[in-house]
């Protein structure tokens, strides 16, 4: 197949960008010689850092409508044969339509997040697998990969404020809406159970949500980017995660730990890879709204069972722990 560029659509956020890691993997794979773009926004470049799998990257600012008017103005020389877009939003299509590909793969209209989306396709797919990743691999598929990896190329990362010289547990205790949060205090149960152990808990927040975690017995608060969560990440000998980017982040770098999950479907944005363990409460239901609480079944998920799976995960990764 004589493809000259492909361009990747998947401007955010961290977790959706880390699950197409793989599909772009493979088709680097199928098709060597092709030019590989990844049209993202500004936000989460970082994460694409010296990938080998992408040979360029096409920001898409939106702040103001004159760096509006500059993306648009970026994408239409592009001309690829194939654009992908893994996203489904009206936003993503149009970003793909607006490069003029000569063939634009998505989600048909059943699965697509928003179904208008669909419109702006060539090619639509409906995806038969239960994990995101490996939809992800079946919209790859169609544009013509035959031969699979489910490699994630990730960046070093950069060292970002100070880390335990010795063994801790990595949290990352927000997510992207509070109904998929477990609750503050409980990281300070957690925190004083894993100090008795020699184990420190540290929290990865960004600089202006330091403040939420003030008070919390035992639990070191690290502030820092994108480059210092990877680097945490890296260096933390356990991971205990949310239905967020930081889990993925973990999962997609193979690390131990608990994922812990209510109202979102682990069958579908559970941690991929095998590296990571589910905690959800047997009666949880799996519902998408965006609730300004916390769920009920993230309430009913108590610090014994975390701190006794969490035990379990940590003499995997640390016999002497």
């Amino acid at each position: 197949m004589g493809t000259e560029q492909i361009l990747i659509i998947r401007l955010g956020a961290m977790g959706d960008v880390l699950h197409a890691l793989p599909a772009v993997s493979s088709l680097r794979k199928n098709f060597p010689n092709t030019r590989i773009l990844w049209a993202i926004t500004p936000r989460w470049k970082e994460l694409l850092e010296s990938n080998p799998d992408v040979d360029g990257l096409v920001l898409f600012r939106r702040s103001n409508w004159r760096e509006m008017v500059g993306s648009w103005r970026r994408l239409r020389p592009l001309e690829p044969q194939i654009a992908i877009d893994f996203q489904g939003l009206l936003k993503s299509a149009l970003v793909g339509k607006a490069s003029r590909p000569r063939s634009f793969f998505g989600w048909d209209a059943a699965h697509a997040r928003e179904r208008l989306a669909s419109f702006f396709y060539s090619d639509r797919v409906c995806p038969h697998s239960r994990h995101v990743v490996d939809q992800n691999l079946e919209l790859a598929a169609a544009a013509g990969a035959r031969e699979f990896t489910r490699t994630f190329h990730l960046p070093p990362g950069r060292p970002e404020g100070s880390l335990p010289l010795g063994s801790f547990v990595l949290t990352h205790p927000f997510a992207g809406w509070t109904g998929k949060q477990w609750p503050l205090e409980n990281y300070g149960e957690l925190a004083k159970l894993l100090n008795r152990q020699g184990i420190a808990l540290v929290a990865n927040v960004p600089p202006h949500r330091a403040g939420d975690l003030a008070g919390l017995p035992g639990v070191l608060v690290h502030t820092s980017g994108l480059p210092g969560l990877i680097d945490a990440t890296r260096r933390a000998t356990a991971i205990v995660g949310l239905d967020s980017g930081p889990m993925h982040l973990a999962a997609a770098l193979g690390k131990p730990g608990l994922a812990l999950f209510g109202p979102t479907d682990p069958a579908r944005n559970g941690p991929y890879g095998g590296s990571m363990v589910v905690l959800r409460s047997p009666g949880a239901d799996t519902s998408y709204k965006r609730r300004g609480e916390i769920h009920p079944s993230m309430q009913s998920l108590s610090v014994s069972k975390v701190y006794s799976s969490l035990l379990f995960q940590l003499e995997r990764a640390e016999p002497h722990a």
